[in-house]
């Protein structure tokens, strides 16, 4: 009789720690499933996405505003260019004016 009770007892002990294990191991993985969830939906990961997008929205605009300000800078350097030809040209203008007076 008391080996049957040593068998009936070890055969419980077996189950019953397959299915502890089995319980530990489900309530462990909804543990991480649920952090997992909280980290996602936290402040700080919407506050830092949010901060992504914005960093992203200020590079593009800098890199517009670069380029916006290479065209002025050439559009000056053009305009000056002219400037300095039309100076020349009205010189020239004055001079040849000067000759014909004393004609």
């Amino acid at each position: 009789m008391a080996d049957y009770t040593q068998i009936i007892i070890t055969i419980v002990g077996v189950l019953g720690s397959g299915a502890i294990w089995s319980y530990l191991k489900a309530r462990l993985e909804a543990k991480t499933e649920l952090k997992k969830h909280d980290n996602e939906n936290s402040d700080t990961v919407q506050f830092r996405d949010d901060l992504k997008g914005r960093v992203k929205n200020l590079e593009s605009l800098l890199t517009q505003a670069g380029k916006e300000k290479d065209e002025l800078r050439q559009s000056v350097l053009d305009l000056t260019a002219e400037v300095h030809a039309l100076r020349v040209e009205v010189d020239y203008l004055k001079k040849e004016n000067e000759r014909l007076k004393m004609k």
